[in-house]
């Protein structure tokens, strides 16, 4: 809508000072004609707005003009108040801040559109910490967030996984994420993007030396190139399995992670058993399968079938000699 685009136009001037009408008419989708059309029917309406000629030229508010309104349509003013990540916060020593970035929009916000935006705020909750996920460690994250705005190198002192001795790391950092309430530090380790989960940092020191980025690299592409690398890592063993259906949605929200295809049904018929397939790190990974006791049978390879044998010979004995 013609409203819309000319609040649009209005806001990013605002925002950015002079943009050349090219910029406007790609960022609006329009053409460089209509953005002229726009900023006259702008300035019509009081807008101070003119156009600079010349190779540095474009469109710009006159200096000290600024206006208060949010521009916000309801949908918007609804989608500021869903938090798709209230933990991340509290974690970051922003939880204060939030509320009261809050309370100005809601009072910025046209008051037709109030009552929606505190109904949402209330009514749609965002959890990001995954069910069954046992406690976790105590983590620092406001440290690791001030490292990262300094734009110097950081000294990581990090517990690797199987490992209890921390190693010392300096490392360039790109920025933190937050996934499934897990927090991560990005970082290029000697050139190399790394993932440090925020839970085994055990000390992390900002060093003198400036950050050395490669050049061109987003925090979002780093963090795209490592997410890929963790999900898309082959597993070294397969594993084929039969599991009953009774228990098929429990065992596909817990191995969707290594799951090679979608569990198809035994045979030709749609019977009580489906077949599926696992790419696992190790032969020792089996042994989780236990809990599904007789409601899952792992078909191959046979080292892996001796693997849960040995492993319920085991738990048999315990339990005969305790009587």
């Amino acid at each position: 809508m013609k409203s819309d685009r000319l609040l649009s136009i209005l806001l990013l001037l605002q925002t950015r000072g002079t943009v050349p009408a090219g910029e406007l008419a790609e960022r609006l989708e329009v053409s460089v004609r209509t953005i002229y059309r726009d900023v006259e029917a702008l300035s019509a309406s009081g807008v101070p707005v003119y156009a600079e000629r010349g190779r540095n030229g474009g469109i710009a508010l006159l200096p000290g003009f600024r206006t208060d309104v949010t521009g916000l349509t309801a949908d918007e003013a609804r989608a500021l108040f869903v938090l798709a990540a209230q933990g991340a916060h509290a974690a970051l020593g922003l939880d204060a801040a939030l509320a009261s970035a809050l309370r100005k929009v809601m009072a910025a916000l046209p008051a037709p559109h109030r009552p929606a935006a505190e109904q949402t705020s209330r009514r749609i909750l965002v959890d990001p910490v995954r069910w069954m996920s046992g406690p976790r460690a105590a983590v620092d994250v406001e440290e690791l967030h001030d490292a990262v705005f300094a734009d110097r190198r950081l000294l990581l002192h990090y517990r690797h996984s199987g490992t209890e001795t921390p190693r010392a790391h300096t490392v360039d950092p790109y920025g933190l994420v937050v996934k499934a309430g897990v927090w991560y530090l990005i970082a290029d380790l000697e050139g190399v993007p790394r993932l440090f989960r925020a839970d085994r940092v055990k000390r992390a020191v900002l060093t003198q030396e400036p950050v050395v980025r490669r050049a061109g690299v987003e925090p979002a592409d780093v963090w795209e190139e490592l997410r890929r690398q963790v999900e898309e890592r082959p597993g070294d063993v397969r594993l084929r399995v039969r599991v009953h259906r009774s228990r098929l949605d429990l065992f596909v929200r817990l191995h969707t992670g290594v799951l090679t295809g979608r569990p198809e049904p035994e045979g030709d018929s749609a019977g009580e058993w489906l077949l599926a397939e696992l790419a696992v790190p190790e032969l020792a990974w089996a042994r989780s399968l236990l809990s599904f006791g007789p409601n899952l049978e792992v078909l191959s390879p046979p080292e892996a079938r001796r693997v849960l044998a040995e492993a319920a010979a085991a738990v048999t004995r315990l339990y005969a000699e305790n009587g």
